[in-house]
């Protein structure tokens, strides 16, 4: 995935490496900005966060950041003390080879859970990452993040006279509760913190929280924004397009780029009583392991959507002599069942994209949510995963 080199913000350098932390792939990326940056972050909820999340939380609270490390194919979860401590030694090592302050650091873990950092290796190879960091290559670092990927996932827009770009990575163990993955964002626009995080949660919301693969939220989830203001300020508005347009482009490829996926699952739900509601009927619809194997087979059951609208048994406002369920343009309920009728779905249904609108007709509040559908891939490669 090329990036136009013309689009990459001012002021940011890298250095991405194989270090050996599981096989001969990239697994160690930095990303250092010249300047301190205005940063934000939003982390997974999960009760067993690993050491990465906690220290990246911390270290984000005065809303400034100045590099971002994000090791791959190790998640340094669930390791105790010692796992603390080797995030701690890694952020240590990388503060003395490049000059930023520790607390200035996020660091990013993603891979299997359980396992110690091979952390004599990492020591190695961080030995003199301040001499070998070049002009920023996001291309690079986004294959650097990946773990069972099958695609780098990158986005940039223009934002006045500054630059914004995206990175993300995950496939699955994805179903938000914060943001989702890992996902970064780097801009050389000038913008306060308290403007810079209105915009990014919101956006975070709207995007890669409203993306599920699987249902299982990681211990791992991060996302972060760096903006080094190196380019001046920009329009808020335009900003906050820029960045939506990025982040749901991204969210997108992860959705594409499912473990096993064939194809994209797109559930827009309408007229409900509020974003909440519509949000978590969607998300039932794109969580349900019967309607995603329906769209991976082209199935034309969507009686499975109504099921699992009505899995939503606490909005007693819904009525399901209200509800509208259709598949692109075409409406399956109320409707009729005839041969034509589902042949015409299943055409539908064998697109890569698959659209779900449903309109609960008990208010004016919409939200959209994205998924996959689910394989035998994802059994084959879950199955054999940590081996």
């Amino acid at each position: 995935m090329p990036l136009d080199i013309s689009l990459t913000p001012q002021g940011f350098s890298t250095y991405i490496a194989n270090l050996g932390i599981r096989d001969a792939t990239d697994d160690f990326v930095l990303i250092k900005s010249d300047v301190p940056c205005v940063a934000d972050g939003v982390f997974t909820q999960s009760l067993f966060a690993g050491p990465s999340v906690t220290i990246s939380r911390r270290h984000l609270e005065d809303n400034q950041a100045q590099g971002i490390v994000v090791i791959s194919k190790n998640a340094n979860v669930a390791n105790g003390a010692v796992g603390t401590a080797d995030a701690e030694e890694i952020i240590q090592l990388v503060a003395n080879e490049t000059g930023i302050a520790p607390e200035n650091i996020a660091i990013a873990s993603t891979g299997v859970i359980g396992r110690r950092y091979p952390i004599e290796k990492i020591r190695s190879g961080v030995l003199g990452i301040g001499q070998k960091l070049t002009a920023a290559d996001f291309s690079a670092a986004a294959r650097g993040i990946m773990t069972t990927d099958t695609v780098p996932k990158l986005a940039m827009r223009q934002v006045g006279n500054a630059k914004l770009v995206g990175i993300a990575k995950g496939v699955g163990m994805i179903e938000p509760n914060m943001a989702t993955l890992l996902t970064f964002f780097f801009t050389d626009a000038a913008i306060s913190a308290n403007v810079l995080r209105s915009i990014f949660r919101s956006t975070i919301d709207k995007t890669f929280n409203c993306l599920s693969i699987d249902t299982d939220t990681s211990t791992s989830d991060s996302a972060v924004i760096l903006a080094n203001g190196l380019a001046g300020a920009v329009p808020e508005n335009e900003f906050a397009q820029a960045l939506q347009e990025v982040a749901h482009e991204l969210t997108l490829m992860v959705a594409k780029d499912g473990e096993g996926a064939t194809k994209v699952i797109e559930v827009n739900v309408d007229s409900a009583l509020n974003y909440v509601q519509a949000k978590r009927v969607a998300k039932a619809i794109v969580n349900s392991p019967l309607v995603k194997t329906a769209v991976y087979g082209a199935d034309p059951n969507w009686g499975r959507v109504a099921m699992a609208i009505g899995k939503c048994e606490n909005d007693r406002e819904i009525n399901p002599d209200n509800v509208v369920i259709r598949f692109d343009q075409v409406q399956v309920y109320p409707g009729s069942s005839s041969v034509e009728d589902l042949e015409k779905l299943r055409k539908i249904m064998s697109q890569d994209k698959v659209n779900i609108h449903v309109s609960l007709n008990i208010g004016e509040s919409s939200a959209t949510v994205w998924g996959c559908d689910l394989t035998e891939e994802y059994v084959e490669i879950n199955g054999k995963y940590s081996t």
